[in-house]
């Protein structure tokens, strides 16, 4: 479990960019300070706040004004894209569909992955075949969010460097048969204000999102810049706010990554409380090993955690189909 942290700390990774493909970027003290400040964050909380990220503030604004957008149409036009088992579970879902830990969520969303073709990952990935359900209202919606999605592979991929480097690693310890082919899920979520959500044919409770870990490496969270609706929970189980942070993402570690690392660095327990009456949109990337990638810890760090490996290694792709279809009801 994650420290007794009180914080979460922002991380200026600027430097780490400017030198994410010099062979010899262990050695510069920029990239140096970065890589503790990282190592720091994943051992006390999970969690940290990137800035110096290098996105444009315009584009990420523009992702979360054309959420909006889509969330304020008729429930009419929104089904239209309605998620499904069908669907390869890509598409739309409405208030409460999404499930976590039995409970239904009040928060409604697009749910979207890397397209995979029918028999590219054999059995395995069947249940998550298809394109992707991307709405013909508003317009430019599909060319905006594969442009952030680019964006969001690219830098993600940058700060794994610097993390393989804070475990001892060579720069590249997550790429090849780990993640260079990298798996990737968005879920652009709205969540209704608290006096909206309470609708009378839906289950009545203030979590937006229930508590839950990721499934994969890292994630990159693009939030509402003026509520305060996400928590992430400490060793003395406290919920400590992650507040919006104007230009930063808030990053966090994810199972796969845990099960890397040996439980050097852990998936922390977080959730959504709705407790304003606005809406909120928060667009949430996740950066994912190869979908095929059987995940076990690194030998570096079954070192650096006693000799003992504390995990059994999993396919990534078995991990997240099973995590799919638990949160789903038809």
């Amino acid at each position: 479990m994650a420290a007794e942290f009180k914080f979460i700390r922002v991380i200026d990774i600027s430097a780490l960019l400017e030198k994410w493909d010099d062979p010899n970027m262990d050695q510069d003290q920029g990239v140096a300070q970065v890589v503790r400040q990282l190592d720091q964050a994943c051992r006390e909380a999970g969690f940290f706040y990137v800035k110096g990220h290098g996105i444009p503030d315009s584009l990420v604004k523009e992702i979360r004004s054309i959420s909006h957008k889509f969330f304020d149409l008729p429930y009419e036009e929104k089904v239209k894209i309605k998620l499904s088992a069908a669907t390869g579970y890509r598409g739309y879902q409405h208030v409460g569909e999404n499930i976590t830990k039995g409970i239904p969520d009040m928060h409604e969303a697009i749910d979207c992955y890397r397209e995979v073709k029918h028999g590219m990952y054999g059995t395995l990935g069947e249940a998550m075949e298809g394109p992707n359900l991307w709405p013909h209202d508003p317009p430019n919606f599909k060319k905006l969010m594969e442009e952030y999605i680019e964006l969001c592979t690219d830098l993600s991929r940058k700060i794994m460097r610097g993390i393989a480097l804070a475990l001892g690693g060579s720069m590249d310890a997550f790429e090849g048969n780990k993640a260079g082919d990298p798996f990737w899920v968005l879920r652009i979520i709205g969540y209704p204000g608290a006096s909206s959500a309470h609708h009378q044919e839906m289950p009545k409770n203030d979590v937006g999102c229930g508590a839950h870990t990721d499934y994969g490496l890292l994630t990159l969270v693009n939030q509402d810049d003026d509520i305060t609706a996400l928590q992430v929970r400490n060793s003395n189980g406290e919920w400590i706010s992650a507040a919006p942070v104007p230009g930063t993402f808030v990053c966090n570690i994810g199972d796969m990554l845990k099960i890397l690392t040996n439980g050097l660095y852990e998936s922390t327990l977080h959730r959504v409380i709705v407790n304003f009456p606005k809406y909120r949109v928060c667009v949430a990337y996740f950066y994912e090993p190869n979908f095929d990638a059987a995940i076990e810890p690194l030998d570096v760090c079954v070192k650096r955690t006693g000799g003992t490996r504390k995990f059994e290694g999993a396919v990534y792709g078995k991990h997240l189909v099973s995590k799919v279809q638990t949160n789903f009801v038809e």
